[in-house]
């Protein structure tokens, strides 16, 4: 057992497994405290390092591409102190750190472990149901179906359209920027109907718009790792020119007629919204050519 304990963390290597369990200092952000411990099996590790520095050091992990749906979902956008995968260590653990980065790196030798993108994911992500209350509102995921409950503060559009519910068949992809405290960021979940919107987050209904606590928005990475783990892997995504890469998910396109409908339907939701008085004529003008430019601009 070849093992490191601070106060961000604890790091255990037990010859398969790598577990990483957040520390409980208040230093230690939330994020990483939600998420929990994780076990990284030794065939998703594509290689450990340590960099020494005059106070702390650093030790970090690199995962094989497309191993873990967390990396996936986040597309490395993660501030640095909320990654999993990596330890701040003190001076004077800086020997203890090598000692635990050079059995891993015996064992990857050992087993002969490839370095080459994974072809399913090797870590399941966070559990479910996961619930996170942001900003914009709060997003439930029981496994099967998103759900989003607006806030009082959220755009009048979307408070107007009610709860969102979208079941996992009919979702393609899972849209995450993070909350910088400098730009909103957002989570926005792309379905079949939507893959040609191009509305704002802050008036997209399948989109929550994160611009208040950074920490609290944080969590929302939870929620689209965990969708993002159970949709189909990158690697089985293929087009005409073979397979995609693995941080490009591919988006299932409707056929021309599909697109206008979808296109009807959406404007007359938003022209019913309009009569009903949710609307004023400035909102209405405004998300209708938001809409029609979206969907004359296809992704």
């Amino acid at each position: 057992m070849a093992e490191i304990i601070q106060r961000d963390g604890t790091w255990a290597f037990d010859g398969t497994t790598v577990r990483i369990t957040p520390g409980l200092h208040r230093s230690v952000p939330l994020f990483r405290q939600t998420y929990g411990e994780i076990a990284v099996p030794l065939e998703a590790v594509a290689g450990i390092f340590y960099e020494p520095e005059r106070r702390r050091g650093r030790l970090r992990m690199r995962l094989r591409e497309g191993a873990d749906p967390l990396l996936q979902a986040t597309g490395g956008r993660l501030p640095e102190a909320a990654d999993p995968y990596r330890l701040a260590v003190d001076v004077d653990r800086s020997g203890v750190a090598e000692y635990v980065a050079e059995e891993i790196r015996h064992a990857l030798l050992l087993d002969q472990v490839p370095k080459e993108p994974t072809k399913a994911y090797l870590l399941p992500g966070p559990p479910v149901p996961v619930s996170v209350r942001s900003s914009d509102g709060t997003v439930s995921f029981d496994g099967t179906q998103v759900r989003i409950d607006w806030a009082d503060t959220s755009d009048r559009v979307k408070r107007a359209t009610g709860p969102r519910i979208i079941a996992m068949g009919d979702l393609v992809q899972v849209e995450w920027l993070p909350n910088s405290g400098y730009e909103d960021g957002f989570l926005r979940f792309v379905t079949r109907e939507t893959v040609f919107s191009k509305l704002p987050a802050e008036k997209d209904p399948y989109a929550l718009d994160l611009w208040g606590s950074v920490r609290r928005d944080l969590l929302t990475a939870l929620v689209a790792t965990a969708v993002t783990a159970r949709l189909p892997h990158p690697s089985v995504q293929v087009d005409a020119e073979g397979p995609r890469r693995p941080h490009r998910p591919a988006v299932s396109v409707p056929a021309q007629a599909d697109h206008h409908d979808i296109l009807l339907r959406r404007l007359r939701e938003l022209g019913e919204l309009h009569r009903d008085g949710v609307l004023t004529e400035e909102e209405f003008s405004m998300t209708k050519a938001v809409i029609l430019r979206g969907f004359q601009e296809p992704v």
